[in-house]
C-alpha cells in the first residue's frame, strides 16, 4: 500500500452543540475530536507515511545510542572495542533478522490463503459481493460505483440527501420538539457528510486516505439517533417521516459493512506491502550485520569524528540497519492496531468513554 500521500489528522469540524435534557446529538465531524486524542499522536499512529515513522524511529535510535555512549556512559566505548561485545550484539542481530523476516513471510502466505479456495467458495464470496451490491444500488438512482472511495462517497452522499428530506418533512410540524431535534441531526449529518466527502474526493485505494475518511464518520451513533427519534417522537410522526427515518437508517447501516470491507482489504494490502518493504530491507540489514562479525568483531576501531569515537559511529549505524526491518513492523502494525481498535464494534455501539 503505498503511503505517498498522507491525510490531515485534524480537519476542521463542528463542536458538540446540547438540545433538551442532556442529549447530544451531534457530534464532532472528525475521529480525533470525538477520540479527545492529540493531534499528533493520531498523526503518528495513523496519518503519517509509514516509511518516515520508520526513518523517524531508525533516526532515534542511532542518536540514542551514539548520545548514550559518548555522554551518559562514555565507558561504553571500551566495552565496545572488545571484539567479545561486538561479536555477542551482532551474532544475535543476525538470528534475529533470520526469525523475524521467516515470521514476516508466514504472515504473508496467511494472507495470501485467504484469497484461495476451491471454486464453491470462490462463487460464494463473489454471489455475496454481488449481493450486497445488488441491495445498495437500491439505494442509489444509477449503477454501483466499482472505486471504493467513489463506493462510499456514494453512501455519504445519499445519507446525506436523506437526512436532508427528513428535515423538509418535519418542517412544518406541530411538535416543536420534534422539529428542533431533526434539524439538529440533520445539520450534524450534512456536516459530517461534507467533512467525509471532502477528504473522499479524489483519494484511490492504494493510499489510507480512503479508510482515514470512512473513519470520521460515525454512523453508529447516527443509527442510534435515528432509532431514538422514532422511538421518542412515535405518536407525533406521520407514516411519510416514520418511511424516511427508516431509509434513512437503512443507508446509515449500508456503510457499516461497507467500511469494514474496505477495513479488511487495507489490512491485507498493508499486510502484504509490509512483508515486500521487510524482505527488501532484510537483504542490506543481513548483509551489514555479517559484514560487522566479518571484519570489525575482532578488534578494536580506533579514531574520533566530530567529538565522538569511530566505533559509535559505525556500530550504532550497523546497528540501526540491522534494526530496520523491526522498524517497519512497529510502523505498519502501530496503524493497523489502532485502526482495529477504534472499530471494534460494528453498528450503534459506543466503545470509548469520550463518546458516551
Amino acid at each position: 500500500m503505498s503511503d505517498a500521500d498522507d491525510v490531515d489528522a485534524d480537519p476542521e469540524s463542528d463542536t458538540e452543540i446540547e438540545t433538551g435534557g442532556d442529549m447530544d446529538i451531534s457530534t464532532a465531524n472528525t475521529m480525533r475530536e470525538r477520540a479527545d486524542e492529540s493531534r499528533f499522536k493520531l498523526w503518528v499512529m495513523l496519518s503519517a507515511n509509514r516509511l518516515f515513522i520508520t526513518a523517524a524511529l531508525a533516526l532515534g535510535v542511532f542518536a540514542a545510542f551514539v548520545s548514550l555512549g559518548t555522554f551518559v556512559v562514555p565507558e561504553f566505548v571500551s566495552t565496545l572495542q572488545s571484539g567479545d561485545t561486538k561479536s555477542t550484539l551482532f551474532s544475535t542481530m543476525l538470528g534475529a533478522i533470520l526469525t523475524g523476516t521467516t515470521l514476516i513471510v508466514t504472515i504473508s502466505q496467511l494472507v495470501i490463503s485467504q484469497e484461495n479456495g476451491p471454486l464453491g467458495d470462490q462463487h460464494e464470496r463473489m454471489s455475496n459481493t454481488m449481493d450486497f451490491r445488488d441491495y445498495v444500488s437500491e439505494l442509489f438512482d444509477g449503477p454501483t460505483p466499482a472505486d471504493p472511495s467513489a463506493f462510499m462517497l456514494k453512501l455519504v452522499d445519499e445519507t446525506r440527501r436523506r437526512a436532508k428530506a427528513l428535515r423538509d418533512s418535519v418542517s412544518g410540524h406541530d411538535d416543536d420538539d420534534l422539529r428542533e431535534e431533526v434539524d439538529e441531526f440533520t445539520d450534524s449529518v450534512t456536516g459530517n457528510a461534507d467533512e467525509v466527502g471532502d477528504q473522499l474526493d479524489g483519494t484511490s485505494f492504494g493510499s489510507f486516505g480512503v479508510l482515514f475518511a470512512a473513519l470520521n464518520f460515525n454512523y453508529g451513533w447516527k443509527i442510534f439517533q435515528v432509532e431514538r427519534l422514532r422511538h421518542d417522537h412515535a405518536d407525533s410522526l406521520d407514516d411519510e417521516t416514520d418511511l424516511l427515518l427508516s431509509e434513512l437508517r437503512t443507508t446509515l447501516s449500508m456503510f457499516g459493512p461497507a467500511r469494514e470491507h474496505i477495513k479488511t482489504l487495507y489490512f491485507q494490502w498493508a499486510l502484504i506491502d509490509l512483508s515486500q518493504l521487510i524482505l527488501y530491507v532484510a537483504v542490506p540489514a543481513l548483509v551489514v550485520t555479517a559484514g560487522m562479525l566479518s571484519f570489525f568483531g575482532s578488534g578494536p576501531i580506533l579514531g574520533v569524528t566530530f567529538g565522538v569515537q569511530n566505533v559509535l559511529w559505525l556500530v550504532g549505524g550497523a546497528f540501526t540497519v540491522s534494526l530496520l526491518p523491526f522498524l517497519l513492523l512497529v510502523s505498519y502494525i502501530a496503524r493497523i492496531a489502532t485502526i482495529a481498535k477504534r472499530t471494534l464494534a460494528i453498528g450503534p455501539f459506543i466503545l470509548r468513554d469520550s463518546q458516551r
